[in-house]
């Protein structure tokens, strides 16, 4: 019976490994060779109280796609936005994590050679525009080469979400 048990512990560590990586990691085609990567986040210098550097690396399982910071930031979610602007890799999303306010920006990155670049600017969210499920971006529909930007402004003493369609390529 030992024996059983610990052959299937050895044979399914890995399995256990590979599950725990995709948990923590957002799966996605970001250079565009067709191999899957998983793209993951790790915080440095940070405190509770969001004292220190505040610094978020994102890493990726393939080590020849670069890391990218993005700071201030005390860790934060990565989404995976699929191929917004047609050039065949995905485009990745992070909204940081920060001790103070609802306010933050949303990020769009897009892998431009070797080089990680904005896709578009740092997009203003409040938190009530995540709790209304307004996503910060999205493919135009409607016009090729377009994104539907959605973003919280303060306008008229209140904060009001808006959407508008800018063309990236």
């Amino acid at each position: 019976m030992k024996t059983f048990f610990l052959t299937a512990f050895i044979f399914c560590s890995p399995f256990w490994f590979s599950q725990e990586v995709e948990n923590k990691g957002v799966l996605g085609d970001y250079d565009g060779n067709g191999t899957k990567e998983y793209a993951y986040s790790k915080v440095s210098d940070c405190s509770d109280e969001c004292d220190g550097k505040c610094e978020t690396t994102i890493y990726f399982s393939d080590k020849k796609i670069k890391p990218f910071i993005i700071s201030p930031a005390q860790n934060g979610t990565l989404y995976n936005l699929k191929d917004l602007n047609n050039d065949g890799k995905d485009e990745i999303g992070f909204y940081p994590n920060w001790c103070t306010s609802c306010w933050h920006a949303f990020y769009v990155y897009t892998l431009n050679k070797n080089a990680w670049k904005p896709l578009v600017k740092p997009i203003s969210t409040h938190c009530s525009q995540w709790e209304d499920d307004k996503f910060p971006i999205k493919k135009d529909p409607k016009k090729k080469g377009n994104v539907i930007i959605t973003s919280s402004e303060w306008k008229d003493d209140d904060i009001k979400i808006v959407s508008k369609s800018i063309k990236i390529n």
